[in-house]
């Protein structure tokens, strides 16, 4: 019964961590009209790129400047981004101390105009109001916001990422997070205020960090302005990693073991006990034949019914991998392997063609 009931508590915290925080919709008219700029690093995003331009072509709220910055591509990037008519910026060289991603967004900042200034990464999707809505959030919220996404999947190894996901919306919903001065940002979809950003440095001010997403939300807790993190749902999405196995494990690879370390205490014990409650239950098939096989299917029920309803919020998971999590919790528990080794061997974790030092934190 002991194993049922940590089955059972692993549940009962996902709940409390799990916020539908969705960008509220709104029809209240916008106290001014806004001088948006938009900036987008893209390295080798010749897939994406297309799909996020077109979504920004089709806003309500249009921007002021849309700026890509060309992240040393290695494919057509460049060629597409000036086909869509937006400003394109060109990476020549890295600067020492600098991180590519931290590089890119600040290069492009200084070509920017705007009194807004949102971040987005080049696999972003916008529903056709999106924009609008988010810039009347950070109207009624004050301070930056950022979105988790919602996450679209077509393939078997994109799906994978369920766990990763669920524990994703997990660190940047969880009610504990609100108290945290360290309180960090997903940088997918980041919206501030051009004089908020400066006043924290902005992405010169942790240049030689790998996470600048929540590096950047603990700068802005520092100056005593808000953080606020929304899920995407209906109106921001991406599609994470569509080229391959190897993609999803350097890219959840890089942070999983660095950013379990910016989460406040009791988000950590909480998520910590979700997981091994979760591992737990995927051990019935093993144990069928003893006293804890039918606790620990029930377990197994209880979570996969969980998953179901999380992912309504979360992403398209299709309904094998909810049922069969189980493959999806070995790929989380392999990265999370993967990502300790980088951290504590090798001392660097790669992405896209990049060794980046932990300790020192700059590119090889």
């Amino acid at each position: 019964m002991a194993i049922v009931l940590v089955c059972i508590l692993g549940c009962l915290v996902g709940f409390i961590l799990f916020r539908k925080n969705v960008i509220p919709p709104s029809d209240t008219p916008l106290r001014q009209d806004p001088k948006l700029s938009i900036i987008i690093p893209a390295r080798n995003e010749q897939e994406n790129l297309p799909y996020l331009l077109r979504s920004l072509q089709l806003q309500t709220l249009q921007p002021y400047e849309v700026i890509v910055v060309d992240d040393f591509s290695e494919d057509e990037t460049k060629a597409i981004a000036e086909s869509f008519g937006v400003t394109v910026i060109a990476n020549s060289s890295l600067p020492p101390g600098w991180t590519g991603k931290n590089w890119a967004v600040w290069n492009g900042y200084q070509h920017a105009t705007g009194d807004l200034i949102a971040f987005l990464d080049a696999d972003i999707r916008f529903a056709p109001r999106a924009l609008e809505l988010l810039v009347r959030a950070r109207e009624a919220s004050g301070g930056v916001v950022s979105v988790v996404p919602f996450h679209y999947t077509e393939t078997f190894s994109e799906r994978l990422a369920l766990i990763f996901n669920v524990l994703g919306v997990f660190a940047f919903t969880s009610p504990f997070e609100k108290a945290n001065p360290r309180q960090g940002l997903y940088g997918s979809c980041i919206l501030t205020a051009r004089d908020d950003y400066e006043a924290v440095k902005g992405h010169e001010g942790i240049r030689h960090e790998m996470l600048d997403d929540l590096n950047l939300g603990a700068a802005y807790r520092r100056e005593g302005i808000p953080v606020t993190n929304y899920i995407g749902k209906d109106l921001v999405s991406f599609r994470m990693y569509p080229g391959g196995l190897r993609s999803a494990i350097q890219g959840f690879g890089k942070g999983a073991m660095l950013g379990t370390a910016k989460l406040r205490g009791w988000t950590t014990a909480l998520i910590a006990l979700w997981a091994i409650g979760l591992v737990l239950s995927c051990s019935f098939p093993f144990l069928l034949g003893t006293s804890w096989g039918l606790p620990l299917l029930i377990g197994y029920v209880l979570y996969m019914v969980q998953l179901f309803y999380f992912v309504n919020s979360i992403g398209i998971f299709g309904v094998a991998m909810p049922v069969l999590y189980v493959i999806s919790t070995l790929f989380f528990l392999m990265v999370m392997g993967y990502s300790m080794f980088q951290v504590v061997f090798l001392g660097h974790v790669a992405w896209k063609g990049r060794q980046v030092k932990v300790g020192s934190r700059r590119e090889l």
